[in-house]
């Protein structure tokens, strides 16, 4: 493979105001908000020539947040347990604390957006 696979994720919203608010919180960032023929996004800043993919907040009728289905993000954190602290009082929910993977591939947690989104946070320390 030439390069990464995955090159962008979206992840539903309700409330875009409410979205942004926690994930700009909890990773220290400013989402920018586009309107695209009433496609509401909120843009994850983007790192040029850096590994890693970037994405958006959506809402449209079509998105539809899920704390059981579908594909979980891994946020990548220099030590997730800075993020990981800033998550309930951003508004969201700690499912799984941060938790050693093994085999040296560092840690992990799983966590709830304010919109309902079962996502996760890694760092190897």
């Amino acid at each position: 493979m030439e390069h990464n696979l995955v090159g962008w994720f979206e992840i539903p919203v309700t409330d875009m105001d409410r979205a942004k608010k926690f994930y700009d919180t909890v990773f220290q960032i400013e989402i920018g908000i586009h309107d695209l023929d009433g496609v509401i996004m909120g843009w994850f800043p983007n790192a040029p020539n850096k590994s890693g993919a970037t994405g958006s907040l959506v809402k449209h009728k079509s998105y539809v947040p899920s704390e059981t289905h579908g594909a979980v993000i891994y946020f990548s954190c220099k030590d997730l347990s800075n993020e990981l602290s800033r998550v309930e009082d951003a508004g969201g929910r700690i499912l799984q604390s941060k938790t050693e993977i093994g085999g040296g591939h560092g840690f992990m947690a799983l966590c709830i957006d304010s919109e309902g989104n079962r996502i996760a946070l890694h760092s190897n320390v």
